[in-house]
């Protein structure tokens, strides 16, 4: 690509000065923003802390953000962030092992054989199973395998945004449809006293509609690609990969029983982790035990020395740190918002903004503020705590359903964290992968836009049909 041809691109600076412009953008905020706090209370019966909506005030902002309150919090960030930045590392060495053993290699060459002219199956194969990871609650969880299905796209022939978007699009969906995902549905959920994981037959099928609506758009542009590369959104790299592959001349890895026991052993991990989330309660600490389980039994299988293996595991987890702390810098702009006491003005402004309009329109609003919101809190469980207890009351009094209100946040919450640059776990897989920003968002925001009507269709579909607690 030429000189010339990059200029005409867009130029984003790197992600930790992105995180520190939006860092500095509350800063600016927290000077014009009035600091404001609700009573809290906990809640007898959940034990949840849950907001009086009655109890509002505005405060003195008594802990102005100052110079060294800015850049501690990216300190503080990367601390608040370890459970997830260190279960990502722990996946990434384990993972590394793997690779390096040359398991990986022989499960790929073999699939690609098998895949031979198959290859919408395998890419429809994979888009559903990461969307089953993400409506599970796997965001970050299923970070560590994006490469490991990039490998077999790519080396079908499909460029590195075809690759990427087959198993980061099938976490987005999974994620937003939250069928039984502990993180938003069961949070939220459990705010408005609604039954957990209920309303599970509309997920489903919405998860369904948006399988089908993803399917279509990355089929089409991989076909698309395939026919012509130079209509690649990456179509430089492109030429050099398909170069690469007809010129390249390998020695295909052997695919030994151990080697079959070691990917069998990454199911079992995948399966584990599903069902310790689920069942079990298994948090950050749990899924990083399973990891550090793991590469022990793939020394042991593969009969690996355990010094020269420690040593990978440390290379593999090196690979992750420079995303690992793009998701703390990430958290440092929720610090900065809790300091400057603004978050509940925010709310607390809408509440009065949306007391008397209709319905209709009022979905319509909350729907875009989750959205907006979640630029600054990608967290989901984190924002649920913050929305819903103003949207669960606010929609008794204009008469929606509290599981219609629980879906709208879904909706809004989820397909944003892949597409938002703020968001740690985005950051994190486009650097596993060595994807560009602004080739993802060149790729993805007609898909998200398009998702995003289908999802508001979907929640005014759920409102006019009076969905229920069950």
């Amino acid at each position: 690509m030429s000189t010339k041809e990059k200029r005409k691109g867009i130029n984003f600076p790197h992600v930790y000065i992105m995180f520190m412009l939006v860092m500095l953008l509350v800063v600016v905020l927290s000077w014009i923003v009035p600091s404001g706090q609700y009573e809290r209370v906990v809640n007898p019966e959940t034990k949840i802390t849950e907001l009086n909506t009655e109890n509002f005030q505005y405060v003195e902002q008594t802990n102005a953000i100052g110079f060294m309150d800015f850049f501690t919090a990216l300190h503080n960030g990367v601390v608040q962030s370890a459970d997830i930045i260190v279960m990502l590392l722990f996946a990434s060495g384990a993972l590394y092992i793997l690779e390096k053993s040359g398991a990986i290699a022989a499960g790929i060459h073999k699939l690609l054989r098998v895949a031979a002219g198959k290859e919408i199956l395998i890419i429809s194969a994979l888009l559903i199973l990461f969307a089953i990871m993400g409506t599970i609650g796997f965001g970050e969880g299923g970070i560590p395998f994006i490469p490991l299905a990039m490998a077999v796209v790519m080396g079908m022939g499909y460029d590195r945004i075809t690759a990427f978007a087959t198993s980061t699009v099938g976490l987005a969906i999974g994620f937003t449809a939250g069928v039984v995902n502990f993180y938003t549905t069961g949070v939220s959920q459990t705010i408005v006293g609604l039954p957990i994981y209920s309303g599970l037959g509309f997920r489903i099928v919405a998860l369904v509609i948006f399988i089908v609506i993803s399917l279509l758009y990355i089929l089409n542009y991989a076909k698309k690609t395939k026919a012509d590369p130079s209509k690649s959104i990456v179509a430089a790299e492109y030429a050099e990969q398909l170069q690469g592959t007809t010129e390249a001349e390998y020695e295909e890895e052997e695919f030994t029983l151990s080697r079959k026991i070691a990917l069998l052993g990454l199911v079992a991990v995948l399966i584990g982790s599903a069902y310790g989330a689920i069942q079990l309660g298994w948090g950050m600490p749990q899924l990083s035990g399973v990891y550090a389980i793991y590469a022990v039994f793939l020394v042991i299988i593969l009969k690996i020395n355990p010094s020269e293996a420690a040593a990978t595991f440390g290379t593999g987890a090196a690979r992750l740190l420079p995303t690992g702390l793009a998701i703390g810098f990430a958290r440092s702009v929720m610090i900065l918002m809790d300091q400057a006491q603004i978050i509940d003005t925010a709310v607390h402004s809408l509440s009065q903004l949306l007391n008397n309009t209709g319905s209709v329109i009022t979905l319509l609003i909350l729907f875009l503020v989750v959205i907006f919101f979640n630029f600054f809190v990608v967290s989901g469980s984190g924002k649920a705590m913050i929305l819903m207890p103003i949207m669960g009351p606010l929609a008794k009094i204009l008469g929606i359903n509290q599981q219609v209100m629980v879906v709208l946040y879904q909706f809004g919450d989820g397909f944003t964290n892949y597409l938002w640059p703020t968001s740690g776990g985005l950051m994190a897989a486009l650097g596993m992968s060595n994807v560009d920003y602004a080739a993802w968002v060149k790729f993805s925001m007609k898909l998200f836009l398009i998702l995003h009507f289908v999802a508001f269709i979907l929640i005014l579909v759920a409102h006019y049909m009076g969905l229920g607690p069950f």
